[in-house]
């Protein structure tokens, strides 16, 4: 069967137009669900591949063909299973058939005819593109090939432009060196374009019998394959092949996922650190003393003192009368101190926060009624644990203390009689170790005198 090399050349062109389009996809599919350095149980290292084209006498370099210099086409075929041994190297099992012909003149009436029933070989493939850091997701990937093998054969003569019998069956080791692209045109399939140098023997041009060969050959003969074909990965569709993947493109892949993950962490702390930096920002500004009455802004109801005012726990000014102070005698009784101690032992704050919770509101009014009935004086001291800054500590210790005179203030007590202090994490009463002992640290102290 006559090929012509024109066709011949339209198919192949449309098959690298054909695959073009698939270009794009195969990309994310040659790395998806691998890690770098993982097994090789991540991949598909089996395929499959069929191809055809056209052999003839002639080569690209122009030598060894023997003194038949006419062009002539013809049939080949193949087909091939292959272990991939690694992205860039892989071992296959290749059949080869087809027929071979050539002639001294372009007359053609003196050649030969060789017809290859079978012929099988054992080669290794290399894959340039799989190994290539600057094109670690190319689509397109050189390959070469050679190995050795035994190819099947029977020649005939062709003189006076007559084709006489073919001579006896023979088969004779050969040599196949194959070199060309591959082109991944979708997940686990590759479009080939390949040509193929044989080594034969020296009676592949000659008829059986015959002394002196029709093109005088002298050297083993060589001819060419001209081929185009597709190659099929075996396995679990889901799973990249490994001949279409390349570690450094996995690589890439791994170190971006982590870094756009690392990237969203820290934007989302970053996002966080920001909110804290405001608050924290409302809490230095509400903790300011303005008018430097020693009342912070927050709980100040009168401001704008002026300098040297005698002001209350609300920050007004306290009116002086004339009057002859009778002094007295405080007698605190043990009633009096467990009223003192329930409050302290229900006082509770919102978590970070000078605000007291509604459950601490009931003992604080007995506090408060306590305070109007006997007119005692209430010294509040305020601690945090080690947690935090010290600066942060001492002003919500502060904060804190400030935020029961406030309250016990609004109860009916007299602002005066309360004094409010924060001391921080100065003043432990257990350890800061633990959180037993970090929970009794954070307290506010009630002093009845």
């Amino acid at each position: 069967m006559k090929i012509s090399l024109k066709k011949s050349g339209l198919l192949v062109a449309a098959g690298i137009l054909s695959t073009a389009s698939f270009a794009q996809s195969t990309k994310d599919a040659s790395i998806e669900g691998t890690t770098p350095l993982g097994s090789a149980t991540q991949y598909r290292t089996w395929s499959i591949g069929v191809g055809a084209g056209v052999t003839s006498l002639q080569n690209i370099a122009k030598f060894n063909n023997g003194g038949y210099d006419k062009l002539d086409w013809n049939l080949g075929y193949s087909a091939y299973i292959k272990k991939q041994i690694s992205p860039s190297f892989g071992l296959k099992a290749t059949y080869f058939g087809g027929k071979t012909s050539g002639y001294v003149n372009s007359d053609k009436q003196t050649g030969f005819e060789t017809k290859t029933p079978w012929s099988v070989a054992l080669s290794g493939e290399f894959l340039a593109a799989n190994t290539n850091w600057r094109f670690f997701n190319s689509f397109i990937k050189p390959y070469a090939s050679i190995g050795v093998g035994v190819m099947n054969a029977e020649t005939a003569g062709i003189a006076n432009g007559n084709r006489g019998e073919y001579g006896d069956s023979y088969s004779k080791i050969y040599v196949p060196a194959d070199f060309g692209f591959k082109f991944a045109v979708a997940k686990g399939i590759n479009f080939e374009l390949g040509y193929q140098l044989n080594w034969a023997n020296q009676r592949f041009d000659n008829r059986m019998g015959t002394d002196n060969p029709v093109g005088q050959q002298y050297k083993n003969d060589l001819f060419t394959y001209a081929h185009a074909g597709l190659e099929f990965a075996l396995g679990s569709s889901s799973k990249p092949a490994l001949n279409n993947s390349n570690p450094v493109a996995t690589l890439v892949n791994d170190y971006t996922v982590k870094y756009d993950d690392l990237k969203a962490q820290n934007d989302a702390l970053n996002a966080r650190n920001q909110a804290l930096q405001g608050q924290l920002d409302g809490l230095n500004n509400d903790l300011k003393d303005d008018d430097g009455d020693g009342v912070a802004n927050k709980y100040d109801k009168c401001p704008g003192t002026p300098s040297g005012v005698q002001v209350d726990g609300s920050g007004c000014p306290i009116v002086v009368k004339n009057e002859t102070k009778v002094v007295e005698k405080v007698v605190v009784t043990e009633a009096d101190k467990k009223v003192v101690a329930d409050a302290i032992k229900n006082l509770e704050f919102d978590l970070g926060k000078a605000t007291i919770r509604s459950s601490s509101y009931a003992t604080l009014n007995r506090v408060a009624a306590l305070l109007i009935e006997k007119n005692f004086s209430l010294k509040l001291a305020g601690h945090t644990d080690n947690t935090g800054s010290r600066e942060l500590n001492m002003r919500l210790s502060k904060e804190r203390a400030e935020a029961v005179k406030a309250y016990l203030v609004s109860q009916g007590a007299n602002a005066s009689r309360i004094e409010a202090t924060g001391y921080g994490p100065d003043q432990p009463i257990a350890t800061n170790k633990n959180a037993a002992g970090r929970q009794q640290n954070r307290r506010v102290e009630f002093t009845l005198y």
